[in-house]
C-alpha cells in the first residue's frame, strides 16, 4: 500500500493551514517553526482519524474498546504493523500516527513504584491514526497533501482538503497583552534549593552522576489553548513544537529538543544540557553565550548524557554504528542559549522504530545517569508526577520512520488551569541558586503567553 500524494500551491504557512481545521479537536500540528535548513525543515498536520490508541493503568484502549495490556509499546507495534506502507518519496512521513508518550509511561516500563502525587490525570500514551496528512517543506516552500483512502477515496479527501486551503487566509498575530496571573510552584524556592542539595548528596554517595530536577508551575487561565499556542509560536519559535487537543486537555509545546528521529533505519538523538538566558543587549548576549561555551560544568553534564544515549542506542543499533557527530554545539533561541550534542546509529535489522523508542525512553537528558536510579530519585523528590512533561510528542510513520521530541517548554491545559514544568541537570558542581534561576529562565516565554 502507498499513500496518494499531491503537491499544491499556496502562500499559507503550516499554522495558517492548521488554523483552517482547528475546530476539529482531533487534528494534530507538529510544527517546525525555525531552522528550516537543518532541524526544522518539515512540519506536519494529521487529519481525519480512523483509529485511536491510548494507555493508562495497564489498560489499552483502541477505538473505545478496553483490554488489559502489560506493555503498550508491544501493542502499539502490533497495531502499526497492520498499516505498513511503502514510502518511495524524499518526504520523511507520508502517513501514520501522531501523538505522545508521557514521562510517566517510562516509570511503567521501568517498573518504578510511583510515590509522587498524580495531580493532573491524563493517559500515559495517546496516538491518533490518520487517513490524511499535510506536509509542509519549510525550506523549499512546498505543501503536500497525502491520503490512504481508508475513510473515503483518496482523491476525494485530497480534493476536499485542497478546497479548504485554497479558501483560507493568513493568521493575524495580535500584540501580547499582559495580565496579573499568579503562578504557583509545587516547590517553594527554599525547598527547591534544598532538594538540589539532596541530589548532590546522592551524587556524593555514588547513587548517580547527574539527575534532572523539575519544578512545576500552575495557574488559572481562561485563555483558549489555540490562542496560547499561536502566541507562543510567534514569540518563541522552535524546531520541535506541537499543538494537540485530546479529549478534555490540550498540549501547547515549543520544544527545542529532538528525542529520536528514525529514518531509513538511521537513528539520531540530540540531547540538550546547558542553558544561559539571552542578554538584554548585544554585549550581555555575547557574554552569556561565551559563559556557556566556556562552562566546564555544562560540558561535563552534556558528556554524561551523551554517554547514556550512546549506551541506550547500542541496545538496538548495529555494532560500531553509534557515533557522536556533534559534541558541544551552541543553539540560539529567543529567550535562551542551549548546549547540544548529536548521536547517531543504525538500527539492527530485527528492530523497528518502536523497539528503538522503547529501548531509549524516556530520554536521558531529562532523567539523568544512571537512568533507572535517577528516575527513582526523581519520583522520591518531585512532589507531583510529570505526566506529559519530559515525555515525547511526534509521529510514527507506517513506513517505519518516526520523529519525536522531548516535551520541554510545554504547557498542559486542562479544566481552566495551565501547568508547565521547568528543570535542569544537577551535578556535583551545581550551584543551588544558579540551578533555581535556570528554571526561571526556561519559563519566561511560557509564562509570558499565559
Amino acid at each position: 500500500m502507498e499513500a496518494l500524494i499531491e503537491e499544491i500551491k499556496t502562500d499559507l504557512d503550516v499554522f495558517d493551514i492548521y488554523s483552517l481545521f482547528k475546530e476539529d479537536k482531533t487534528v494534530t500540528l507538529l510544527d517546525s517553526g525555525m531552522d528550516a535548513e537543518k532541524l526544522g525543515r518539515y512540519s506536519f498536520i494529521g487529519l481525519n482519524v480512523f483509529s485511536t490508541f491510548k494507555y493508562k493503568n495497564s489498560i489499552c484502549t483502541i477505538n473505545g474498546e478496553n483490554f488489559e495490556c502489560e506493555n503498550p509499546f508491544k501493542q502499539l507495534k502490533h497495531l502499526m504493523n497492520k498499516y505498513k506502507i511503502e514510502n518511495n518519496t524524499s518526504l520523511p512521513y507520508t502517513a501514520g500516527a501522531m501523538g505522545y508518550f508521557s514521562y510517566d509511561l517510562g516509570t511503567v516500563t521501568e517498573y518504578i513504584q510511583m510515590l509522587a502525587v498524580e495531580e493532573v490525570k491524563i493517559p500515559d500514551c495517546y496516538f491518533y491514526f490518520y487517513d490524511n496528512a499535510i506536509i509542509v517543506d519549510n525550506l523549499q516552500k512546498k505543501v503536500f497533501i497525502t491520503a490512504l483512502g481508508i475513510l473515503s477515496p483518496s482523491a476525494h479527501s485530497i480534493e476536499n482538503i485542497k478546497n479548504i486551503i485554497y479558501a483560507g487566509t493568513k493568521v493575524q498575530y495580535p500584540k501580547l497583552t499582559t495580565s496579573n496571573v499568579k503562578f504557583i510552584s509545587n516547590f517553594k524556592k527554599d525547598e527547591y534549593i534544598d532538594t538540589v542539595e539532596t541530589v548532590r548528596q546522592y551524587i556524593r554517595t555514588g547513587d548517580i552522576y547527574i539527575t534532572n530536577l523539575t519544578q512545576r508551575f500552575s495557574c488559572e487561565t481562561n485563555k483558549e489553548p489555540y490562542e496560547v499556542y499561536r502566541d507562543l509560536r510567534n514569540i518563541n519559535p522552535a524546531p520541535f513544537a506541537a499543538f494537540m487537543n485530546i479529549e478534555d486537555f490540550s498540549i501547547v509545546c515549543s520544544s527545542p529538543e529532538r528525542f529520536l528521529e528514525i529514518r531509513n533505519n538511521i537513528v539520531e538523538t540530540r540531547p540538550i544540557k546547558g542553558t544561559r538566558p539571552r542578554g538584554k543587549n548585544k554585549e550581555e548576549d555575547f557574554k552569556n553565550k561565551q559563559q556557556l561555551i566556556d562552562s566546564e560544568k555544562d560540558h561535563s553534564e552534556l558528556l554524561m548524557i551523551v554517554d547514556l544515549e550512546r549506551n541506550d542506542l547500542s541496545k538496538v543499533c548495529k555494532p560500531n554504528s553509534v557515533k557522536v557527530t556533534e559534541l558541544f554545539e551552541i543553539e540560539e533561541y529567543s529567550t535562551v542559549f542551549h548546549l547540544v550534542s548529536t548521536v547517531v546509529g543504525e538500527l539492527k535489522n530485527e528492530y523497528t522504530a518502536i523497539d528503538c523508542i522503547e529501548a531509549c525512553f524516556p530520554g536521558g537528558s531529562i532523567t539523568g545517569a544512571p537512568k533507572l536510579r535517577s528516575m527513582e530519585i526523581i519520583d522520591e523528590l518531585e512532589p507531583t508526577r510529570r505526566n506529559i512533561y519530559t515525555g515525547s510528542i511526534g509521529y510514527l510513520g507506517f513506513d517505519g520512520n518516526a520523529d519525536l521530541n522531548i516535551v520541554i517548554r510545554t504547557i498542559l491545559m486542562k479544566s481552566g488551569k495551565a501547568y508547565l514544568g521547568v528543570g535542569g541537570g544537577i551535578t556535583w558542581e551545581s550551584d543551588k541558586q544558579s540551578e533555581y534561576d535556570e528554571t526561571l529562565d526556561k519559563a519566561v516565554a511560557l509564562m509570558k503567553v499565559l
